[in-house]
């Protein structure tokens, strides 16, 4: 019997297995998945994890961050929250709290096991996926991803253009952490951005 989006979409906001049955410590704090599915969007938006601003409201990118990828991505926030267009699953649903230094902990690893590949199996109308840092990358490229983020995302051009699908473009985290990673690496935005922006607003346009 295949799975309905909207049944997948309930059990992940009521899952608690991270705090029920974690693998390895426990979420130190309530969950609160955060996932938007659609059965129409042709866009996936594939992060790391809530923070916790994100954690608080509920609404995903609901930061800075957020807001520097509305930018890369030459949308508004009307449009970027319009489920219909985009779908947004995080590699980690809940915010996994801070680590002993007061960074973000990575991506709880339960919540790909459990619901990433039934996620995409109930969404197969997704044509295009942005790979938003290191573990989207592991889990959506799999064995062509590169040794390092870098690596990855200078690779874009044989990723984007190759034979699978969904189509898959590598991102770095639109953290302003890594701000310096841009001016580092200014082909990012003149020659990756432009294509990005127009493979976006050519999936907003009705078929």
């Amino acid at each position: 019997m295949t799975e309905t989006l909207e049944r997948l979409l309930a059990d992940i906001r009521a899952c608690r297995i991270c705090v029920e049955r974690p693998d390895g410590r426990p979420l130190p704090h309530e969950p609160r998945p955060v996932v938007v599915g659609s059965r129409t969007a042709r866009v996936l938006i594939a992060g790391q994890a809530p923070g916790l601003r994100v954690h608080e409201s509920g609404l995903p990118f609901n930061d800075r961050s957020g807001d520097r990828l509305r930018d890369w991505m030459g949308v508004t926030r009307e449009e970027f929250y319009d489920a219909s267009r985009f779908a947004i699953v995080p590699m980690g649903f809940c915010f996994p709290g801070y680590d002993d230094k007061g960074g973000d902990m990575p991506p709880r690893r339960e919540c790909a096991a459990r619901w990433h590949g039934r996620l995409m199996a109930a969404m197969p109308q997704i044509e295009l996926v942005l790979a938003i840092g290191q573990y989207a990358h592991r889990w959506h490229l799999g064995a062509r991803r590169r040794k390092s983020l870098t690596e990855t995302v200078m690779d874009w051009r044989e990723i984007f253009f190759s034979s699978y699908r969904p189509k898959i473009l590598p991102l770095p985290h639109p953290s302003w952490r890594n701000t310096g990673w841009l001016k580092r690496n200014a082909w990012f935005e003149t020659d990756l951005l432009p294509l990005l922006k127009g493979e976006i607003r050519s999936r907003l346009q009705p078929k």
